[in-house]
């Protein structure tokens, strides 16, 4: 199978490998943005990667010159179009979507030390030169091994469904699928995939910065080893780069905790194991 960002591969087939539509393949989203939000949004992203604790009245106050102040509404407002939020305790977190049920938490406590036992998944904001995209991936939490991403132009839950899917189909069913408490992974069309397969649905509490905190570190990875030192121009750049960094990733990166081994190799061996002990 050629990979999505493969050179002989048309716009088209790109785009049906990772759920992208074609309009937001060449451009970002919009969302109604004013002068000078996209480089504010980047700025934003860097100083929450450092500081997730930080709210919009932080992050203003830190953002802000006397001779360019930035308002807190204005920064709130883009959080929300980035999909962050302060991860400091606060009231009101229990205010969920009344049509979309939540689930427990199932991880504290547990060991995990096999691949296929617990999956993890999250949604980050990607910026480019004109616009933004949306990028999700799922882990296996054991091993680090990214299992499948898709980008989006827009925050569906089409494209999460869509990278769900290839991950069950590729590499089986894990025991426990972890997310966040965002809607789309709430939604009926995701947790339905996760059911129908017999998958054990765990869900973070909300503002548990740590609850999925390797999928946090992932994302802190990839955007400073790899998005921030560079501005895309477009979505196909942005695609083509981000296959080449989740391959790199997944079969040349060493861990520490993983003993020295790539996430390829610490899957691998993990099944082998299990293979060997049933």
């Amino acid at each position: 199978m050629i990979a999505a960002g493969h050179p002989e591969i048309s716009v088209e087939r790109r785009c049906q490998l990772v759920g992208l539509p074609k309009a937001s393949y060449y451009r970002g989203p919009a969302n109604h943005l004013r002068s000078g939000d996209l480089e504010l949004m980047r700025r934003i992203d860097e100083l929450y990667l450092e500081h997730p604790w930080m709210g919009s009245r932080s992050l203003a106050g830190q953002l802000s010159t006397p001779e360019a102040p930035i308002g807190r509404d204005r920064v709130r407002r883009l959080m929300l179009i980035m999909r962050i939020e302060s991860l400091a305790p606060k009231p009101g977190t229990s205010k969920r979507q009344p049509k979309h049920p939540v689930y427990p938490y199932l991880l504290r406590g547990l060991t995990i030390d096999r691949p296929n036992q617990v999956w993890a998944t999250d949604i980050t904001y990607i910026p480019m030169q004109k616009g933004f995209m949306y990028l999700i991936a799922i882990m296996d939490w054991a091993t680090r091994k990214v299992l499948s991403w898709r980008l989006s132009n827009t925050l569906d839950t089409r494209f999460c469904v869509e990278a769900l899917k290839e991950a069950l189909l590729k590499y089986g069913v894990p025991e426990i699928f972890n997310t966040d408490q965002g809607c789309q992974f709430t939604s009926e069309a995701f947790t339905s995939v996760l059911k129908t397969w017999n998958v054990r649905i765990s869900m973070d509490g909300k503002g548990r910065f740590r609850d999925n905190i390797f999928i946090e570190r992932l994302w802190r990875t990839l955007k400073y080893e790899r998005i921030y030192l560079k501005v895309y121009e477009s979505g196909a750049e942005l695609l083509k780069d981000l296959q080449t960094w989740f391959t790199w990733y997944n079969e040349k990166r060493q861990h520490t905790s993983l003993d020295r081994l790539t996430p390829d190799e610490a899957y691998s061996q993990g099944l082998e194991k299990l293979k060997a002990a049933a």
